[in-house]
């Protein structure tokens, strides 16, 4: 046994002469800023949009710049990815005309591309340089229908390779194979696994009542505002006033079985109930969940005094993942609803903070 101070050898963690980093017992940081630069050049430049059709020939052309940081944190196989990018592609699009070929030339800039909105799409801003005549128009327009989706694909692509490591793959990948690979070689029957504990009885409890699937989470969360309950239940409904709180677009049914898109098309869903100034539940999801997966929302509105409401929110069925195997889903969904909209509600209708 050691004695009092200084602690068991065996159990301490020390800093080899070498530096080298057994087994990933630490934390190691991978810098990604040049990698994502190729990676993301790769993905986007030279993507042809249109070829022709209707007369007009668009491609994307180089990425001109790419500012911020990149980084994977890695040990013992497990990845925690890290970036905050803003990016600026070029665009070129040409049409015949009487007078022979006219040309146009654009960007597409993505201001902010980070690891904590894994699981949305980010904002693409889409600008002609030079003059704004009739082709430059007819060309920006183009890209915002057919560019812009390209654009977003590829960029799911980088956020989906950044959540498997990025340029650190294959080296986790490696520190996975050998382990399966031993026990296959050795020859040896496995050791049987051990025996399942005994679960608590509220464990127990919760699973038999079913309140909660694995893999999947509920966020509750209750929100005061100083107002009329039909105020906030008209905002919430309204998608002029959402466009305007969010400053992105909206399109909402107000018909029970409608559909409803939120944040430039990031979130859709349909209306399941609704009772004006006391309830709304709705089929909601992110286009970056796994397909089929819908969580349910449910919005009560309590007015328990003349001019101060109390909105209950209580959401199920919130994936733990998203399609690209990011974890942050949770977290962010939770963020949105505080941050996104009732905050900015409280601020721009002045219903207190």
């Amino acid at each position: 046994m050691a004695k009092y101070g200084e602690g068991d050898a065996r159990w301490i963690v020390q800093e080899r002469a070498d530096g080298t980093n057994v087994h990933n017992w630490h934390w190691a940081e991978r810098d990604c800023l040049e990698w994502s630069r190729a990676r993301l050049s790769s993905l986007l430049a030279g993507l042809p949009v249109l070829s022709g059709e209707g007369g007009l020939s668009l491609r994307t052309t180089t990425l001109d710049k790419l500012d911020g940081e990149a980084y994977v944190n890695i040990r013992k196989g497990k990845v925690i990815p890290g970036y905050e990018l803003s990016l600026t592609l070029s665009w070129e699009a040409e049409a015949t005309t009487e007078s022979g070929v006219a040309k146009v030339s654009g960007a597409a800039e993505v201001p902010y591309l980070a690891d904590e909105n894994a699981d949305e799409d980010p904002d693409v801003r889409v600008t002609v340089r030079g003059e704004d005549g009739p082709l430059a128009r007819r060309a920006k327009d183009a890209f915002l229908a057919r560019g812009k989706p390209l654009v977003l694909e590829k960029i799911r692509e980088y956020v989906a390779a950044m959540a498997k490591g990025g340029p650190a793959k294959d080296e986790v990948d490696s520190k996975k194979t050998p382990t399966k690979a031993a026990g296959a070689a050795g020859g040896t029957a496995a050791a049987p696994a051990p025996a399942a504990k005994e679960e608590a009885p509220a464990v127990k409890e919760k699973k038999a009542k079913g309140k909660e699937k694995e893999g999947f989470k509920t966020i509750e969360m209750t929100e005061k505002f100083y107002c009329r309950a039909k105020d906030i239940y008209e905002i919430l409904m309204d998608e002029n006033r959402w466009k305007g709180f969010t400053q992105s677009n909206a399109r909402i049914s107000r018909e029970v079985g409608g559909q409803f898109s939120l944040f430039d098309g990031s979130i859709s869903g349909v209306n399941e109930e609704l009772t004006e100034g006391k309830l709304i539940v709705q089929k909601w999801r992110f286009g970056s969940w796994p397909d089929g997966v819908h969580s349910t929302v449910r919005l009560v509105f309590d007015e328990p005094e003349s001019g101060v409401t109390v909105i209950k929110l209580n959401q199920t069925n919130v994936p733990e993942e998203d399609r690209y195997g990011n974890s942050t889903v949770v977290d962010n969904t939770e963020r949105g609803w505080r941050e996104q909209i009732f905050q900015r509600i409280r601020g721009v209708f002045g219903f207190g903070i």
